[in-house]
């Protein structure tokens, strides 16, 4: 049953997605009193349930719970598309960001696009998204390579991610800057490590040391509750973004915060196509590497966002535009470099 209706959410979680988002410009309030922490009753403690997070750690446990780990062995023998994945994750920020700061402050916006860009560094900071694997799919790509590199970016984020956001603050102004470094801070010291990594740690222990039957039953009940959770999670983050769209339309912002999104989103695709054919990587690993290139985690860094910035709301449009935008060329792009079918013998 858990299966059935895994598979079947699948098969419609686009239309799910853009369900979502329709849901938090229609019906916000829920999806807002969801954001809010939650003290919990019970004493002595004092724990505060902060629903965003919890909901990206469920995901995130669920990802590592279905890691293949025994093909990572052929990953590990053969690591140049590794290994190239990984420096790219690292490389193309830095130079896709500058590049569209520099094109920002030639608009007439007074700090230069400076809170778009604080966005667009949130989003391109953060690990490989997990939905990549499930492209990599649909594509027929090298999964192993995806799965490592999932696996990879999201286990060195607590290094990557405060490295990459102090290098790149120095582009924003208008306090941009000071904003950006606290929120370097917080993810340093400690929500990437229990966001983020620990969850998809937590998930990687138990593919490797449950018994397969346990292990598949524990699969079938937790994959179709990270899927709702995943939608949630979309809901609940696009609410504080939408919220006030029809309360305080800003026409101009929405305009921006998708041109920005899908300029940061086509640039790191098109870097990442050209790095896969200028490493002659075979049909399947250049789909996964590209897609690996520009598919980044926007639920991680709108849940950030909600954590460390609850007063600025606006910063999440762009986010949410990347997230859509990704999964658009995600979807192009598996169509365009799915291998070749082998030809059937005599």
């Amino acid at each position: 049953m858990h299966t059935r209706a895994a598979s079947w959410l699948r098969h419609r979680l686009g239309r799910a997605v853009v369900l979502s988002y329709a849901l938090a410009l229609i019906l916000p309030a829920p999806g807002l009193w969801l954001r809010r922490p939650r003290p919990l009753p019970l004493p002595p403690t004092h724990l505060t349930l902060h629903t965003a997070p919890l909901l990206l750690s469920l995901v995130l446990f669920s990802a590592g719970l279905q890691v293949p780990v025994r093909a990572l062995g052929a990953l590990l023998r053969r690591p140049k598309a590794l290994l190239a994945g990984l420096v790219l994750h690292l490389a193309i920020p830095l130079a896709v960001v500058p590049f569209v700061a520099f094109l920002l402050r030639r608009t007439p916006d007074t700090d230069g696009g400076s809170g778009l860009l604080t966005a667009m560094i949130l989003v391109v900071a953060m690990p490989v998204a997990a939905g990549a694997t499930v492209w990599t799919d649909q594509g027929e790509g090298d999964q192993p390579t995806m799965v490592g590199l999932v696996l990879a970016s999201t286990l060195l984020s607590p290094l990557t991610t405060p490295v990459l956001l102090a290098t790149l603050s120095p582009l924003l102004s208008g306090g941009y800057a000071h904003t950006l470094a606290a929120t370097g801070r917080l993810a340093q010291g400690g929500f990437a490590l229990t966001a983020v990594v620990l969850p998809c740690a937590a998930g990687l222990l138990g593919a490797l040391v449950l018994p397969a039957r346990w292990l598949g039953r524990l699969v079938t009940t937790v994959t179709p509750s990270a899927m709702a959770g995943s939608l949630v999670l979309t809901y609940v983050n696009a609410s504080g973004a939408l919220g006030s769209v029809l309360t305080r339309p800003r026409p101009l912002l929405f305009a921006a915060a998708l041109a920005v999104a899908a300029l940061v989103c086509l640039l790191s695709f098109i870097l990442g196509r050209v790095a896969a054919h200028l490493l002659r990587l075979e049909a399947a690993t250049a789909s996964s590497l590209t897609l690996a290139c520009g598919m980044n985690n926007s639920s991680a860094s709108a849940v950030l966002i909600t954590a460390s910035l609850p007063d600025k709301p606006h910063l999440l449009l762009p986010v949410l535009a990347y997230g859509l935008l990704q999964k658009t060329a995600a979807n192009r792009i598996v169509t365009r470099l799915r291998p070749a079918p082998t030809a059937a013998g005599p």
